[in-house]
């Protein structure tokens, strides 16, 4: 499965450049862009995603999985219709950018309760940022988070930030794998 994935994300949602033409979101430019969701928003995508991801939390009886919207969720959707296929029911969640200012005020939506067992669900890690800031927003809103699983790892120091504050992570696709897929698909 996890070849076929990167195969499709290579087709799909890689873009690569021999000068850093592509602005990320930390402001760096890259000689590489992955966006995710045609490849996760993708019948088939969604299904290995759900499936991979699913293989790294299966056994650690989570309340929850989701993070940041709009990366994560197609993920935490994806991975919690796996889980109730396998009878090992998982709640996915969404974690919003801006707190809503009306109404029940948090920041994290999903049939959750403070004390649950959560995973931080992330597409691509660069520096880490955005998956620290779920963490915060997840911890704030009293759920415990113990796991991180990320579809992509650039390999430019995000996880070792984000290993400051959750100690199991875990990467199913690195640049690396990415990128030497890539080549071998554009020779």
């Amino acid at each position: 499965m996890k070849n076929e994935l990167i195969e499709m994300l290579c087709k799909k949602s890689f873009k690569y450049s021999r000068t850093p033409v592509f602005k990320l979101v930390s402001g760096e430019m890259s000689c590489f862009y992955v966006n995710c969701k045609p490849t996760i928003l993708h019948p088939r995508g969604m299904f290995l995603t759900g499936h991979l991801v699913f293989e790294e939390i299966k056994e650690l009886g989570l309340a929850g999985i989701g993070g940041l919207t709009f990366g994560a969720d197609p993920i935490a959707i994806a991975t919690a219709f796996v889980s109730e296929i396998k009878n090992k029911p998982v709640n996915a969640f969404s974690i919003r950018k801006e707190q809503k200012d009306h109404g029940i005020i948090k920041w994290v939506e999903g049939d959750l309760q403070p004390g649950d067992k959560i995973a931080i669900l992330e597409d691509v890690v660069t520096t880490g940022g955005s998956t620290i800031k779920a963490i915060e927003r997840a911890r704030s809103e009293g759920l415990d988070v113990v796991k991180v699983v990320t579809l992509i790892d650039r390999q430019e120091g995000g996880i070792d930030k984000i290993s400051e504050h959750v100690k199991d992570i875990s990467s199913i696709i690195t640049r690396d794998e990415l990128i030497d897929a890539f080549t071998k698909q554009s020779m």
